[in-house]
C-alpha cells in the first residue's frame, strides 16, 4: 500500500513512518500543504494521512479540493483541535475518519483498518485478476499451480498492475509504488523484480511497453493462449 503521510511535527512524524513501514507500505511524507495538494492530485495514492495546521495550505482545504476534484483517495485526518464542529468539519469536507492529537500508534493502526476494511482501498477478499488472486493482508499470492507469499517488492509491484489491468504502467509510477520520493533507485532494480514475477505468474501475464512500462494482461491470467 502508498500512503501519503503529511505532519509538519517532524519528530512525530519520524515515528508514525517507522510504524507505517513495518507493514509492507511505501510512505511518502510532505510537511507542507500545498504539496500535499499537489501530491494527491498528480499522483496515486492507497491512503492519505492529514494533519489539518499545515504550512500554505490548511489540512481542511485540502480536503475539500482534492474532493472536488474528484480525487476519492481515502483520508484520515489528524487533528490537535478538540473542537467537536472542527472534527464534524472534516468529516463533511470528505475525510474518511479523524484522530485527535496526542494519539496511540496501535489506534492510527485500528484506523487504518477501519478504512480499509469500508472497501475504499483493496476488497476485503482480494484482488483477483483471471486466475491471479491476490490478498493484502497475508501478502499471497494464488495462481493456479500455488500459493506463495510474496516479497514486499513483489508485492507492491504487483498490486498495482491488479488494480490497474489492461492499462499502461510507466516506469516512473511502478518505481514510486517501491521507493516513494525519498530512496534513490537502483538502475535495474525495477526489471529484476518484473522478472521474478513473471517466472511466478508466467512471462505472458506482464507485458513490456517498450520506452514505457509494463502492462498486466488479463486475457493472460486468465490462461489464455498466446497469440503469435
Amino acid at each position: 500500500m502508498r500512503i501519503l503521510l503529511v505532519e509538519d511535527d517532524h519528530q512525530l512524524a519520524r515515528t508514525m513512518l517507522d510504524m507505517l513501514r513495518e507493514n509492507q507500505n511505501t510512505v511518502d511524507w510532505l510537511d507542507d500543504g500545498q504539496q500535499a495538494l499537489n501530491a494527491l492530485t498528480e499522483e496515486h495514492f492507497d491512503l492519505a494521512i492529514l494533519d489539518l495546521t499545515l504550512p500554505r495550505l490548511d489540512g481542511l482545504d485540502i480536503v475539500r479540493r482534492s474532493r472536488q476534484q474528484g480525487n476519492r483517495t481515502p483520508i484520515i485526518i489528524l487533528t490537535a483541535r478538540a473542537d467537536l464542529d472542527e472534527k464534524l468539519q472534516g468529516l463533511d469536507a470528505g475525510a474518511d475518519d479523524y484522530l485527535t492529537k496526542p494519539f496511540a500508534m496501535a489506534e492510527l493502526k485500528a484506523r487504518i483498518r477501519a478504512v480499509t476494511r469500508r472497501g475504499s482501498i483493496v476488497p476485503q477478499n482480494g484482488l483477483t485478476v483471471g486466475q491471479l488472486v491476490l490478498n493484502p493482508d497475508s501478502c499471497q499470492l494464488t495462481t493456479a499451480e500455488e500459493t506463495v507469499v510474496l516479497p514486499r517488492s513483489e508485492f507492491q509491484i504487483l498490486t498495482y498492475l491488479m488494480r490497474h489491468p489492461d492499462q499502461v504502467a510507466t516506469r516512473r509510477r511502478l518505481e514510486e509504488q517501491l521507493y516513494g520520493w525519498e530512496q534513490g533507485v537502483e538502475s535495474n532494480a525495477l526489471e529484476v523484480h518484473i522478472h521474478h514475477l513473471r517466472r511466478r505468474i508466467g512471462k505472458a501475464t506482464i507485458r513490456t511497453i517498450r520506452g514505457v512500462g509494463y502492462l498486466l494482461d488479463s486475457q493472460a491470467a486468465a490462461g489464455a493462449p498466446e497469440c503469435h
